[in-house]
């Protein structure tokens, strides 16, 4: 450590830190007053020099005169164990070089920096400790830049549109980023490595989102208030992690764990929470067989669920998502939020008697909470809400806010703004209060609070398979892997085998559909079709969804090409079964699965794949389904047709 207190603060000072394996270089350097950092991999560009600081409002901007008052380093490793997730044991190791500022001129604000540097990438923070003059900031800016070479590509969704994160990803090169875009975005630099830039521990704070300034440099956007401020924060304040992960190949993201290191451990007992893999009435009400409406063809009613929970019991599925009980759905839904009763059955629906006869099944109830985003109507309930499914014995909740903007505090403001974000943190931690575990739809994106807070089971923030019938395409499965799962699992709603449903048809191959339990990771996961789909039309491919976990002990990524194709192994957590899923996009591939990753020892394989005849529009359900016995370093070629996929069941002998 150093100390300049007894001397005028340095406008002019210089850190080098590297990376626990000497790979990544930071350069934190102050310069006539002005902070910046830029970072290498092995000599190579990753961030040229980005500038850092903010605007706060009625004050000059808080990133010029300033000197350095002190520096500390400290260098940490532990391993840590989750609760649930891709893999149990994680690294955090890093070096850490915190910077602490102060003005040389007027009102000398103070300003930290806390940087880390990991083997994979870095993430810094700012901290706004006390001022000698103001205790409460309103931050109307962050001027945090992440200087890319232009010439490089990015896969990105718009930010600031009604329906969210729910958008198809596009490749464009960096210089053709004209409005914000939401993170993780995934970067292609010209030198060949693999970027995401995305932020962990997202509290009482605006969304980041990036743009390009005035100067053509990508540049943090906060997602604003109503007002237009980014947010008020009382001191001290930490802002989130802004975090760059570096990969030498896009499958190296896969594996980075960043965004989950840079949370705290989980804050009291969580282990009571369990994944949860279940049934749902959802697809039966959007191919219109059932309605969310009363009527003749309410699906939430008492005798759907009866039967629903049979079918739960037949196919060993532990839980039902019962979507619709309450009222708010006649007419138009999307206008009812601000009156929904989240304590109050519809006529046909006895949620007690539902809940009991579940209970006496051993099937687990979740409950369903569509607010529309209308906030205050929500949370005037919500603790009781929360605890009359407590006391019905349900501790699972899919909740949404399928709003295109929020009522909150009586304003409209984006899902991912300040606000939104309090109310997001406010509902987790009230659920697990009562021992609830979420799903949101319709959410903030993840940015790792599940390592603090496990009962965020799941969330959607990307287009998932409500969107099939001509939305999505092959490609799209191909993308989230580099891209959204980089914020952690999804609710992408799998195992649709009523493929040609003209209605609703799907662009996917049968095997495709099994293989989504294994790419797409969840700590909820619907079996999305109708049941008698598993029971009686193919009962042998849904043996792979009865068999398929979701607690992984270890995820190695196999292969993956942004946009083309990916595939992955993970082992269960608890066994030495290992399994396999890919994906490919509109075009057929074929792949080698070099199998040197499994330990030295004898496996039966399952294998789901498409046949060769197979094709996402023109031979979906196509299949083959066979057994082989696979050892340690063998090698197989499997096949993906367009649009499909396969997945493998690899049990130790």
């Amino acid at each position: 450590m150093f100390n300049f207190f007894k001397r005028r603060p340095k406008t002019d000072f210089e850190k080098k830190l590297s990376s626990p394996d000497g790979k990544l270089l930071l350069r934190v350097l102050l310069k006539s007053g002005h902070l910046s950092y830029s970072l290498t991999k092995e000599g190579k560009t990753v961030l040229k020099n980005s500038m850092l600081g903010f605007k706060l409002k009625g004050q000059k901007p808080l990133d010029s005169h300033l000197g350095i008052v002190r520096g500390s380093e400290k260098t940490f490793s532990e391993t840590w164990e989750t609760i649930w997730g891709e893999d149990r044991l994680i690294e955090n190791s890093y070096n850490e070089f915190t910077i602490y500022l102060s003005e040389t001129t007027g009102e000398r604000r103070l300003m930290t920096v806390r940087f880390r540097v990991f083997n994979d990438g870095i993430g810094f923070r700012y901290e706004l400790p006390p001022q000698p003059s103001f205790y409460r900031a309103e931050i109307e800016d962050e001027l945090t830049e992440f200087n890319i070479d232009l010439n490089s590509y990015v896969w990105k969704i718009p930010a600031y549109q009604p329906d969210r994160y729910e958008y198809n990803y596009e490749r464009v090169p960096v210089y053709e980023l004209e409005n914000s875009v939401h993170t993780p975005a995934t970067f292609e630099l010209k030198n060949g490595l693999f970027i995401s830039l995305h932020e962990a521990a997202l509290y009482n704070y605006g969304e980041m989102t990036l743009k390009l300034n005035q100067w053509k440099t990508v540049t943090s956007d906060i997602t604003p208030l109503s007002d237009g401020i980014k947010a008020r924060v009382e001191l001290p304040f930490d802002t989130p992690w802004r975090v760059v992960m570096v990969g030498d190949h896009a499958t190296d993201l896969v594996k980075n764990h960043i965004v989950l290191n840079l949370n705290d451990p989980p804050k009291g007992d969580f282990s009571w929470v369990k994944p949860l893999k279940f049934l749902g009435i959802w697809w039966a009400m959007y191919v219109g067989e059932w309605t969310w409406a009363s009527g003749d063809r309410h699906g939430a009613t008492t005798e759907h669920a009866f039967e629903y929970i049979n079918y739960c019991k037949n196919l060993g599925i532990e839980g039902l998502l019962l979507e619709g009980w309450n009222g708010g759905w006649d007419g138009d839904w999307l206008k009812n939020g601000a009156t929904t009763d989240f304590l109050k059955s519809s006529p046909d629906c006895d949620l007690k008697q539902v809940a009991d006869y579940a209970a006496k099944n051993s099937v687990k109830l979740v409950g369903h909470h569509e607010t529309v985003g209308f906030v205050d109507n929500y949370e005037s309930q919500l603790e009781n809400a929360y605890k009359f499914y407590s006391d019905l014995g349900i501790n699972y909740i899919k909740s949404g806010y399928a709003g295109s903007m929020m009522t909150v505090q009586g304003k409209r403001e984006f899902h991912h703004s300040q606000l939104g974000v309090l109310h997001y943190q406010k509902a987790l931690e009230l659920a697990a209060k009562y021992h609830i575990c979420l799903d949101v739809h319709e959410p903030i994106k993840g940015t790792g609070i599940e390592r603090t807070f496990p009962n965020l089971l799941s969330r959607e923030g990307a287009r998932g398979q409500e969107y099939e019938g001509g939305a999505l395409t092959p490609t799209h499965a191909c993308i989230l892997p580099f891209t959204r799962l980089l914020a952690g699992g999804m609710d992408y709603t799998p195992g649709i085998f009523d493929i040609e449903n003209t209605v609703k048809r799907l662009s996917s191959t049968l095997a495709r559909q099994l293989a989504y339990f294994v790419t797409i990771p969840s700590g909820m996961v619907m079996a999305a079709d109708r049941p008698r789909f598993y029971a009686d039309v193919f009962p042998g491919a849904y043996k792979f969804i009865y068999d398929v976990p979701l607690n992984w002990e270890t995820t190695i990524p196999l292969f993956g090409k942004i946009g083309e194709y990916y595939a992955v192994a993970r082992r269960e957590r608890g066994s030495d079964n290992w399994f396999i899923g890919g994906v490919t996009n509109e075009n057929a591939h074929a792949l080698r699965l070099d199998f040197s990753f499994l330990p030295v020892g004898n496996y039966r394989a399952e294998i789901y794949r498409d046949d060769e005849t197979a094709h996402f529009r023109d031979n979906p359900l196509a299949i083959k389904i066979e057994q082989k016995e696979i050892k340690y370093a063998d090698t197989f070629d499997i096949f993906m047709a367009p649009g499909g996929g396969f997945a493998i069941r690899l049990e130790k002998l």
